[in-house]
């Protein structure tokens, strides 16, 4: 009887450790980025970044960025947008992290019939306050289709991105989003979207959000 009462108060013991570790693993949020957009030349832009997420079931700040780069566009196809973000993280309670990274992205973008499609692929180097170094390669695949009149200036889609980290030597995240694109007008247009996120590594990894990008235009 002894034996078995002591496995009983042991699994007590466990049982909220595990329950804990499951809901780590988890996270509803909301996500929010700011773009600005200055125009230098009719092929470059000065850009400004800022993004603000808040999680822990949409209880805490957890996430903040601010950041500076420039878009090229090669031509009517192809553009290329390096930049810099300083960023804060502070996933759970606890932990907090510092982040600078560099960030390099090539998309390419074309129409077929109705349907827009683009495909980004990003590199990124990140350096932690901790002193790690990574390296990140991204691809996104969204497709897009207008929705309603053209006065409407609406459109719907469906997007997924893939991450390979070389920390882990592996795909370590997958990102399926869906939503719509709305230009209100030539200065100011929004993205809505909801985003599922599964990762294998990172803790929270498993997320749902609420997403928008406000891109603002000079």
């Amino acid at each position: 009887m002894t034996v078995i009462r002591l496995i009983c108060v042991t699994l007590l013991f466990l049982t909220p450790v595990s329950a804990q570790s499951i809901l780590d693993r988890t996270d509803n949020q909301l996500w929010t980025d700011v773009q600005l957009a200055i125009p230098v030349t009719a092929q470059f832009d000065f850009n400004l970044l800022g993004t603000l997420r808040v999680g822990r079931d949409i209880t805490h700040t957890i996430d903040e960025r601010v950041g500076a780069g420039f878009t090229f566009r090669v031509n009517k196809y192809v553009s290329v947008s390096p930049n810099y973000s300083h960023i804060g993280m502070q996933p759970f309670a606890g932990r907090r992290v510092w982040e600078n990274r560099l960030t390099f992205p090539v998309q390419l973008r074309f129409n077929v019939g109705d349907l827009r499609l683009s495909d980004r692929n990003q590199l990124e180097r990140r350096i932690r306050n901790s002193g790690v170094r990574s390296t990140r390669y991204r691809n996104r695949f969204q497709v897009e289709h207008p929705v309603g009149s053209d006065k409407l200036a609406l459109s719907l889609f469906i997007a997924d991105e893939v991450f390979y980290d070389w920390t882990f030597d592996r795909w370590v995240r997958n990102r399926f989003s869906v939503g719509g694109t709305k230009v209100f007008n030539k200065y100011f247009t929004q993205d809505f979207y909801y985003l599922r996120q599964n990762d294998g590594v990172s803790i929270p990894g498993d997320l749902n959000v609420i997403g928008t990008t406000l891109r603002f235009r000079l």
